[in-house]
C-alpha cells in the first residue's frame, strides 16, 4: 500500500534547508519525494492512502545512538528519584515504597542526584537503616557509576570493612572506617548476585515499557547497551527478538556487546552488524571509567575540588590493550565509554596499537573532557563521537570545580569538534538522562539550562545550529551504525522512518524546544505513535 504524506514541513535532512512538499512511501521504504502533483501522477495506480500533516514538520526519525533501552524502561517501573531535590524527599519517598513491601524483599531506586538539591548533604547509609532496617536497599545514582545501599543490602552481600576494593572500584568508607554504603563502578557489581532475578517475562516488560515511551518522544531507534546485566547474553538477546520481531514493536536496534558477554556472542557464531533490520548486533562496549558526578572519571590530573583523587580505571592499561586485541581478532570495532581526558588517551593508544582493519569505526562514547593533542590524533582515525548534549544541562556548572585549572581544551566543545571534522551522533544516555531527543536539541543549541531564570550560556561559541544539532540525531546516528546508506535523511530508498512535531524547529525561539510535542512517530511506513 502506497502512501502520500504532504502538507507540511517536510526536512530531509540532506542538506541545511533543503525541503520537500510529499514523500511516497511503501512496504517501509520511501519510494520517492517530490511536488505532490508529480507523485501523483507517477504513482496514481499505487496509492491508498494520503496523509495530511496539516502544517506539521516531518524530519527523519530520531534516533538515539547511546542509551541502555531495558534500563530505560525498568527506571518507569522503580522508585524514581530523579525528580527529587532534597535528601529528605528522597528519604521519604523510600519509606512510603518500603510500606508497600513484605519483609526481605528489595526497594531498588533510580537516578538520585545530590548536585541537583537544593540544600542538605549526601544521603547516607545510617540514615536509610534508620528508616528501612529490614529491607535491603539499592539506590542509583544518575550516572549510575555510584550505588548507595543499606546495611540490610550489604549483609546480604557479605561485604564488610574487610572487604578489598575490586578492580576498577571503590568500597567507600566513613573517616571512622566504617562503610558508608557507597559503592562505584566496578565495585557495583558486588550487589549484583544477590538482586532479584530477572526472567524472560520481566525483561520484555521493560522493553515494551521502554519502546513505547520512546515512541512518545519521537525516537525510531537507538543503539543501546543491555546485554550483560540482566543473566545471560541469550537470554537477553530473546527479549529483544520476541518483544521488537516475534511481538513486532517495530523499533530499530543496534545492540552494542558488552566485552563481558562478546564470548558468547562470538561462540554463537554472530557478526558485526548480523542480525535483521530491527534488532541487530553493533560494536563491542567496553568501560575505560566512571563519571564525572561520582569524581570516578579517569582525569590526566587531580580533580579541582579534591586533589586526593584522579578518579578510576576500570581496567588496567594492559587489560584494555588485550580488550581491543581481542575485539580486532573477532573482527568487530569499539565503543568505549571514556569521560576523563586520560580515559580517553588510553584508548587511543589501543587504538593506534590494534587498527580496526574491517569495516566500521570505533565510537569514543560521551568524550566531554578533551586536550587538543588527543583530538588531533583522533582525527587521524577511523572513529565516531558518541556525545550526549543534554549533559551539558545536568553538570554545568559544578563541572567546573572537577575540572579546577587542568589542561582541558575541549569542555563539552561540541562545536569545536565538528569544526575539526569529527562526525558525531547524539543519544540521551537514558535512563542517566532524559531520553527526549528535543531536551538534547535545546542544550546543543542553547547550551543553557531549563528553568534557569539567568539563561546563563556555558560556552557561546560551543552553539551548535538547528541543523547540527538535528544531524547528531538522524544522519549522525546512521553514520555511527554504518546505516548512512538507508537511514538519517528522507532519501529515495531510504527506510520509512519520521519524527513528526507540531512546530517547525527551524524557524523558533529555541527555548520552544521544551514545549514542542511529538504529533506522530512512524517507523518502517507505519504510525507506532500519534498523540491523537
Amino acid at each position: 500500500m502506497a502512501v502520500i504524506w504532504t502538507n507540511g514541513n517536510i526536512y530531509t535532512m540532506a542538506s541545511e534547508g533543503e525541503k520537500v512538499e510529499a514523500v511516497l512511501t511503501e512496504g517501509g521504504k520511501i519510494v520517492a519525494i517530490g511536488s505532490l502533483a508529480e507523485l501523483r501522477a507517477q504513482f496514481s495506480q499505487n496509492i491508498n492512502k494520503e496523509v495530511d500533516l496539516f502544517g506539521a514538520t516531518m524530519l527523519p526519525g530520531f534516533v538515539d545512538s547511546h542509551m541502555h533501552l531495558i534500563g530505560f524502561g525498568e527506571s518507569q517501573l522503580r522508585l524514581n528519584l530523579s525528580h527529587m531535590n532534597s535528601k529528605e524527599e528522597v528519604l521519604t519517598a523510600i519509606k512510603k515504597r518500603a510500606k508497600e513491601l513484605e519483609e526481605g524483599e528489595w526497594l531498588i531506586g533510580e537516578g538520585w542526584n545530590e548536585n541537583a538539591w537544593n540544600r542538605g548533604s549526601m544521603i547516607t547509609k545510617d540514615e536509610i537503616d534508620a528508616i528501612v532496617p529490614n529491607n535491603p536497599v539499592l539506590l542509583k545514582r544518575v550516572c549510575r557509576h555510584v550505588t548507595l545501599v543499606n546495611s540490610k543490602a550489604l549483609q546480604v552481600a557479605g561485604i564488610h570493612e574487610q572487604t578489598p576494593h575490586p578492580q576498577g572500584g571503590v568500597i567507600e568508607r566513613a573517616e571512622d572506617g566504617r562503610l558508608n554504603g557507597i559503592l562505584k563502578d566496578s565495585a557495583q557489581d558486588l550487589m549484583t548476585p544477590w538482586l532479584p532475578t530477572y526472567t524472560i517475562s520481566r525483561l520484555k516488560r521493560c522493553l515494551k515499557k521502554g519502546i513505547e515511551s520512546c515512541y512518545k518522544l519521537g525516537l525510531t531507534g537507538t543503539h543501546t547497551e543491555d546485554l550483560n546485566y540482566y543473566g545471560s547474553f541469550h537470554h537477553t538477546y530473546e527479549a529483544f527478538k520476541q518483544v521488537i520481531e516475534d511481538e513486532q514493536f517495530r523499533f530499530r536496534t543496534h545492540l552494542l556487546i558488552h566485552h563481558e558477554v562478546i564470548d558468547e556472542w562470538n561462540e554463537a557464531g554472530y557478526r558485526y552488524l548480523s542480525g535483521s533490520e530491527f534488532v541487530e548486533f553493533g560494536p563491542m562496549k567496553i568501560f575505560v571509567d566512571g563519571s564525572l558526578g561520582g569524581r570516578t572519571a579517569l582525569l590526566s590530573f587531580p580533580y579541582g575540588d579534591d586533589p586526593s583523587t584522579q578518579g578510576v580505571n576500570v581496567h588496567t592499561y594492559d587489560e584494555l590493550l588485550a580488550l581491543v586485541k581481542k575485539a580486532r581478532t573477532m573482527g568487530i570495532p569499539i565503543a568505549t565509554h571514556t569521560i576523563g581526558d586520560l580515559a580517553f588517551e588510553w584508548v587511543l593508544d589501543a587504538i593506534e596499537k590494534y587498527p580496526l582493519q574491517t569495516m566500521g569505526h570505533d565510537r569514543f562514547i560521551h568524550t566531554p573532557l578533551l586536550r587538543k593533542e588527543l583530538v588531533d590524533r583522533a582525527k587521524r582515525l577511523p572513529v565516531v563521537f558518541d556525545i550526549q548534549p543534554r549533559f551539558l544541562a545536568s553538570d554545568f556548572p559544578w563541572v567546573l570545580d572537577r575540572i579546577g585549572d587542568g589542561p582541558i581544551d575541549y569542555v563539552y566543545a561540541w562545536k569545536s569538534l565538528l569544526n575539526e571534522g569529527i562526525r558525531c551522533a547524539g543519544g540521551s544516555d537514558a535512563p542517566i538522562e532524559p531520553a527526549d531527543p528535543l531536551f538534547g536539541l535545546h542544550a546543543a543549541v542553547t547550551r543553557t539550562i531549563p528553568d534557569d531564570p539567568d539563561k546563563i550560556v556555558y560556552g557561546e561559541a560551543e552553539k551548535l545550529s538547528m541543523f547540527e544539532a538535528v544531524s547528531l540525531f538522524t544522519s549522525g546516528s546512521a553514520y555511527a551504525g554504518l546505516q548512512g546508506d538507508r537511514r538519517g535523511m528522507i532519501r529515495e530508498g531510504y527506510d520509512a522512518d519520521f519524527t513528526i512535531l507540531d512546530k517547525d524547529i527551524f524557524h523558533i525561539d529555541p527555548d520552544q524546544l521544551l514545549d514542542t510535542k511529538v504529533l506522530m512517530t512512524v517507523v518502517n511506513g507505519e504510525m507506532v505513535y500519534t498523540s491523537k
